[in-house]
C-alpha cells in the first residue's frame, strides 16, 4: 500500500513539473516572439524624403559670351605739334571733357589772332560801306545821284559783307584748331596707357598715331549668340524685338567668381546667320563699381517668357542603373520602390524631372545608397524640403 502511495506522489509531482515546463515555454516562446517582432520593427531602414508637387516656375537658357564697352574711343591728334603735356596717368578715371594731351598752341593761337583782326578789318570795311550806301540810298530818293552809282554804292556794301562773314568763318576755323591742341576726353571712363608723351611730334590727318584709349565703364555690353530655334521661342511671344529686347531678363556671371549681375537685353541683330544659325544678341548691365571690363569671358542666362509647370527634384535623390536613371519611392506600405525616370536640365542643384514622378510621390533625397527597391523604411520629411515647403 506504502509503495502504491510513493508511485502516485512520484507521478503527481513529475504531472506538476511537466506543466510547469509547457508554461514556462510558452512563455518563452512568446517573449521569442516578442523579441524578433521588435527586432523586425527595428530594423526599418531611416530615410529623409520629399513629397513631389509640381512647380511653376520660369526656366533659364544659358548661353556664353564676351563683355565689351558700351562707348570705346581711340584719341588722335587733329593738330600738328610738338606735345608739350600729358594731363592724365596710365589707367586714371577721367570725366568727359578732361584734358588729356596739350599739343603746342602757340602758332594756332598766333593765327587765331590773325584771324580775329582780319574779323576787324572787315567789319571796319563794312561799316564804311554800309554808310556810303545809306547816303546814295537817301540822294537816290531825291534824284540827286545817278542811278549808276547808287548802284555801285550797294554792290560795293554787299562785297563788304561776304568779307565779314568769311573773315568770321575764318576766326571760327582758328578757334576750332586751338581746341585740337587741347585733346579732351570724349567720354567718362578708364583711360589706356600714354601711347606717346611730351616732346614727340604729331601731325593730324587719316595716319594720325594713336595716343591711348578710353573705355566707358558706367554700363557695359555682353556679346554672344542665340540659335534659331530659342529666338523663335521668345519673339513668338512678343510683337517686335524692340519690346523683346526690353522684356527679357539677363543674369550675368563670370567665368571666376561667385557675383551675379542682372541686365537686359539691349538689341538683337537684324538677320540670322545661315551658316551657324544663329542671331547676334547684346544685353547691357550696370557697371557702377566698374568691375566688368571689356574682354572678359561671361556667363549668360535668360529668362524664360512665361513660367511653365515642371517638377523638380534634388540632384543627389537620382542614381544611375546603367544607361538608366532612377529615384526611390515610398510608398503607402512604407517600402521603396525603383521609378525609372527621365530627367530635363539642371537648376540650381535640382533637376527638372520630364517623366516618371507625379504629384504625391514621398521620393527619397537622403539614404538612398543604403537601400534597396522592396525594403522597409522609416521615412522623414527632409529638412531643406519642409523649410522651403509652399515657395515655388
Amino acid at each position: 500500500m506504502t509503495k502504491k502511495i510513493s508511485i502516485l506522489t512520484f507521478l503527481a509531482i513529475a504531472l506538476v513539473l511537466s506543466i510547469a515546463g509547457i508554461n514556462k515555454f510558452i512563455q518563452n516562446g512568446s517573449a521569442v516572439e516578442a523579441s524578433s517582432s521588435g527586432k523586425i520593427k527595428s530594423a526599418a531602414m531611416p530615410v529623409e524624403i520629399v513629397i513631389v508637387q509640381e512647380q511653376a516656375i520660369k526656366l533659364w537658357t544659358e548661353f556664353s559670351g564676351r563683355l565689351s564697352a558700351v562707348d570705346y574711343v581711340e584719341i588722335r591728334p587733329q593738330a600738328t605739334g610738338l606735345i608739350t603735356e600729358v594731363r592724365f596717368e596710365d589707367g586714371q578715371y577721367v570725366n568727359k571733357g578732361d584734358i588729356l594731351y596739350v599739343i603746342d598752341p602757340r602758332s594756332l593761337k598766333s593765327l587765331l589772332a590773325q584771324e580775329s583782326a582780319d574779323l576787324i578789318v572787315a567789319q571796319t570795311l563794312y561799316n564804311l560801306a554800309n554808310k556810303e550806301y545809306q547816303r546814295a540810298k537817301d540822294l537816290n530818293k531825291k534824284k540827286l545821284i545817278s542811278r549808276q552809282l547808287y548802284d555801285e554804292r550797294a554792290n560795293t556794301r554787299l562785297v563788304a559783307g561776304s568779307a565779314v562773314k568769311r573773315a568770321q568763318a575764318k576766326v571760327s576755323e582758328a578757334e576750332i584748331n586751338l581746341s585740337h591742341a587741347y585733346i579732351k576726353s570724349p567720354v567718362s571712363g578708364y583711360v589706356s596707357r600714354a601711347e606717346l608723351t611730351v616732346g614727340n611730334l604729331v601731325s593730324a590727318g587719316p595716319n594720325a598715331p594713336l595716343l591711348t584709349t578710353i573705355v566707358s565703364s558706367a554700363n557695359i555690353y555682353a556679346d554672344f549668340e542665340i540659335d534659331e530655334q530659342t529666338f523663335v521661342h521668345y519673339i513668338d511671344r512678343v510683337s517686335s524685338t524692340q519690346k523683346l529686347a526690353r522684356e527679357i531678363l539677363v543674369e550675368l556671371r563670370l567665368q571666376s567668381g561667385d557675383s551675379v549681375y542682372l541686365g537686359k537685353i539691349h538689341a538683337f541683330d537684324n538677320r540670322i546667320d545661315s551658316t551657324s544659325g544663329t542671331i547676334r544678341a547684346r544685353a547691357i548691365f550696370e557697371n557702377p563699381e566698374g568691375k566688368l571690363l571689356p574682354g572678359m569671358y561671361a556667363h549668360l542666362k535668360l529668362e524664360s517668357m512665361s513660367k511653365v509647370k515642371t517638377i523638380l527634384i534634388n540632384e543627389r535623390a537620382i542614381s544611375t542603373d546603367q544607361n538608366r536613371k532612377f529615384v526611390y519611392v515610398v510608398n503607402d506600405e512604407n517600402k521603396t520602390t525603383y521609378r525609372e525616370v527621365h530627367l530635363g536640365r539642371s537648376i540650381g542643384g535640382d533637376r527638372i524631372i520630364r517623366s516618371g514622378l507625379a504629384n504625391g510621390d514621398k521620393v527619397v533625397v537622403r539614404g538612398t545608397m543604403r537601400i534597396r527597391p522592396d525594403m522597409l523604411v522609416e521615412p522623414k520629411i527632409a529638412t531643406a524640403a519642409k523649410s522651403t515647403a509652399g515657395k515655388s
